[in-house]
């Protein structure tokens, strides 16, 4: 048997990674600035962390949620503490695209209603509900393809608002900041106007932070730049630092209905094992405010790069636009210069290192940048 050829692969198998840093096979050093699309939030192999999951599994691995898990109850009790939605309620599963498809779900049930306002270049994941809301038709197929979901410009809060006035809409659904459509960040007015707009007309209001959350922009979440507060957060990626696992953030309005949602595996014990180390690292290293930070600086010289056509992006979440095709960049950089980067779409690279990257591993990653600039 062999595998299904789902993606192209760098021809790199990585056996081992430390802090930004992951090694290949043949013991070669790479500077990790994609964090294996933003999964790795307190870095490789950070001790705590890999104690805590050694403990855990040597205690219990898994059982089912039909019964009592305290460690659910004291992930949820930390991140209610550490995000700012101790009010809020969590239900966690196993990956982001089930997050989203899980909230499209309950604002459904919610309102009573079923189509779907989402935003041009939005990604939202890969199964049924979430992969509609996702603006790459190549993606959805001709069995899930029944056009509730409506696509809008992203910050164009006219066209909400028509869109809204049909009162039909159970859901807005959009990043924190876009990270496949580019490293988009929607303005905090725009922000704001949506989350009013939402409330006025009676429609749920999902912030997928996804990949835009967990510290990543130098806020725990992105939309907290704007001070608005979503009825349903949605989150995976940095959670848990490479374990699979996925939550929403429910808003106290939403009353629980048994059987309404469910899951096998999610909020499993050594997920949540790993999930409450991460954020014991998160509080004990000070991780957003070093996401800040770092990425602040990091943004700031980018910006004096005149072969960069634009920069954007807020605390470690950044892209590199330019006039041109990056494939061949990327390729250098990793080849030549030994750093992982991602991409969006076909111009623009991709930043999203873990978050303990330093200044002095920013100042690294620039000269290696220059290099085959």
């Amino acid at each position: 048997m062999k595998l299904f050829d789902v993606y192209p692969l760098f021809d790199i198998e990585i056996v081992r990674g430390k802090g930004c840093h992951t090694y290949d096979a043949a013991g070669t050093e790479y500077l990790d600035l994609y964090g294996g699309h933003a999964v790795i939030s307190v870095g490789h192999s950070h001790p705590h962390y890999v104690e805590a999951l050694k403990e855990q599994a040597e205690r219990l691995v898994f059982y089912s949620n039909s019964v009592v898990n305290s460690l659910q109850s004291r992930l949820a009790e930390k991140l209610g503490k550490i995000s700012g939605y101790d009010d809020y309620s969590l239900f966690l599963i196993n990956s982001g695209a089930e997050a989203n498809e899980n909230a499209l779900k309950l604002a459904a049930f919610h309102t009573g209603r079923r189509r779907v306002i989402a935003f041009g270049k939005a990604f939202h994941g890969r199964t049924s509900l979430a992969v509609e809301a996702t603006d790459n038709r190549k993606i959805v197929s001709p069995v899930n393809d029944n056009h509730i979901v409506t696509f809008l410009p992203l910050g164009d809060i006219d066209a909400v608002r028509r869109e809204l006035a049909h009162n039909d809409v159970c859901a807005v659904i959009v990043e924190g900041i876009q990270g496949v459509g580019g490293v988009r960040i929607p303005s905090d007015d725009f922000l704001r106007m949506l989350s009013e707009e939402c409330r006025a007309h009676g429609t749920v209001l999902i912030l997928d932070e996804i990949q835009s959350g967990y510290g990543r922009s130098g806020r725990f979440f992105a939309h907290q730049y704007s001070g608005i507060r979503p009825d349903i957060i949605t989150m995976a990626k940095g959670i848990a630092n490479g374990f699979p696992m996925g939550g929403l953030l429910i808003s106290p309005d939403f009353k629980p209905v048994y059987g309404m949602l469910g899951t096998t595996f999610g909020g499993n014990h050594l997920a949540c094992a790993a999930a409450i180390a991460v954020l014991d690292i998160f509080e004990n290293e000070n991780l957003v405010e070093n996401a800040r930070t770092v990425g602040e600086y990091l943004l700031g010289e980018l910006k004096k790069l005149p072969q960069i056509k634009e920069v954007r992006g807020r605390g470690l979440m950044i892209g590199l636009e330019f006039d041109y095709p990056i494939k061949d960049l990327r390729l250098r950089l990793l080849k030549e210069q030994h750093v992982f980067t991602g991409a969006s779409g076909t111009n623009v690279l991709r930043l999203l290192p873990p978050l303990v990257l330093t200044r002095e591993l920013a100042d690294e990653f620039l000269s290696r940048l220059k290099a085959v600039l």
